[in-house]
């Protein structure tokens, strides 16, 4: 006879083995950190890492005026930095392109 009340069960093991580094559930978040004074940062995380990520800096950076740059997170892979509020531009370039659909943006900040 065995007591099957001892085995061990995790609950997040099906979480965390579909995961790839940086991407959690497959949607693009785009953050806004403050810097200081009125200084702001949009930080775009979680797309394929299928596209170049310096081509995509380099046509934001043309078409919002701003500049920008890619940085490796230790917990989310390559991440996009912006200079400015440029969340509503980052949104609005990524579906007119095509790399995202509309339903698979998040947006956080104030």
């Amino acid at each position: 006879m065995s007591i099957q009340n001892l085995n061990t069960f995790d609950p997040f093991a099906d979480a965390a083995r579909g995961t790839d580094e940086g991407v959690q559930d497959g949607l693009v978040h785009i953050r806004i950190q403050q810097r200081n004074g009125r200084k702001t940062l949009t930080t775009v995380q979680g797309l394929s890492s299928d596209y170049d990520l310096k081509k995509i800096v380099r046509a934001c950076k043309k078409e919002f005026a701003c500049n920008g740059t890619v940085v490796e997170h230790p917990e989310y892979g390559e991440v996009l930095q912006l200079q400015g509020d440029q969340r509503e531009n980052i949104c609005q370039f990524l579906t007119k392109v095509g790399l995202v659909k509309a339903e698979q943006i998040k947006v956080h900040g104030f």
